[in-house]
């Protein structure tokens, strides 16, 4: 275990009925630091969650939390919040009683009960909603008050599954700032389980992405998204145009081609983001099979040797129509190269 770990895996495994879903994962989270568990669904990130959170008991390995071996402890004796996807509220308490659930629970006095809860409930901007029932609140609102809930126990770690999920695209925005700006303010250990990379990226200190109950890789959002290590996570973080690098060429499983440039003497596969592919002119040519107008951007889905192949330009460019014949590159300036395949 690292000197410096606040929340320490060591060689988790977690299986469902005897398969293995995640497999002897071992990783380091230090004290404040935002972590965000990524990756599809099925990759293992919420059963992860799960066993940390003490909802299932792990088949091997330890959980180790401020330095107590937490593997066997009760979930309830952990020092651990969760936030769930589904807020998970009483509809026929209050918000204050909502939020004052867990202190209750654990026999505190009437007077620290309502001072902690109001001052949860102005961290999360919902001090005038303390009476109010549930379904009188928007889902926005509804997320805070599971927010304010798990904070107001203050627990050493805090666990978020898909929180924002159930949000609009404004609403998501809105929370994602007010989940940073909490995590800043109180100083809390967060996981933060998502399938979204925007969020990922836009929240993390760290992010972990997954693949098959396994650590794919690790690294600060700027790393992941610059410098994907293998196609998996190359394509997960929008390098939509992923190639192995065969015999001196670029393949798909629908053909290949020339890369027009020299290979990097390392590189096992290489990814373009459709913004990175260049159209009117190049080495190479294919035809277009679909036209998508995006706003700002037009999409365009390209027929090539090498098998579909998406690029995306500004709206204001020349308009290229289904069916046409173009040229286009793949520039090696603009390619993630990857030394795992």
């Amino acid at each position: 275990m690292q000197a410096s770990a606040f929340l320490h895996l060591d060689g988790l495994t977690l299986a469902y009925h005897g398969q293995v879903v995640v497999d002897r994962l071992t990783v380091s989270i230090r004290r404040g630091e935002l972590v965000a568990l990524l990756g599809p669904s099925g990759c293992g990130k919420t059963t992860t969650m799960r066993a940390i959170a003490g909802l299932m008991a792990p088949a091997g390995g330890r959980i180790t939390l401020a330095g107590r071996d937490i593997t066997r402890v009760p979930a309830n004796r952990r020092g651990v919040g969760l936030v769930f996807q589904s807020y998970a509220l009483f509809p026929h308490l209050t918000v204050a009683e909502n939020v004052a659930f867990g202190l209750r629970l654990k026999k505190l006095p009437e007077a620290e009960i309502t001072s902690r809860v109001g001052a949860a409930l102005a961290n999360v901007g919902l001090s005038g909603f303390a009476e109010r029932l549930p379904k009188a609140l928007s889902g926005g609102q509804q997320q805070r008050v599971a927010l304010a809930r798990s904070i107001v126990v203050e627990p050493q770690l805090l666990l978020l599954d898909e929180p924002l999920s159930n949000l609009d695209a404004r609403l998501r925005l809105e929370m994602r700032s007010e989940l940073s700006r909490l995590q800043r303010e109180l100083g809390i250990t967060m996981i933060y389980v998502t399938h979204d990379q925007a969020e990922a990226l836009a929240l993390a200190d760290r992010i972990i992405v997954m693949r098959a109950g396994q650590i794919e890789q690790m690294g600060r959002p700027d790393e992941i998204y610059e410098a994907p290590r293998s196609p998996f996570v190359a394509r997960f973080m929008g390098f939509e145009n992923t190639f192995a690098v065969e015999e001196g060429r670029l393949a798909t499983a629908g053909g290949s081609l020339a890369p027009g440039f020299a290979l990097p003497a390392a590189a096992k596969a290489l990814g373009w983001r459709p913004q990175a592919v260049a159209l009117g002119a190049g080495p190479h040519r294919g035809r277009v099979r679909g036209v998508s107008y995006l706003g700002q951007t037009v999409e365009y889905l390209l027929e090539t040797p090498a098998g579909p192949i998406k690029a995306e330009v500004p709206s204001a460019e020349p308009r290229h129509e289904a069916g046409a014949e173009i040229a286009f590159d793949l520039p090696l300036a603009t390619a993630a190269v990857m030394e795992h395949a």
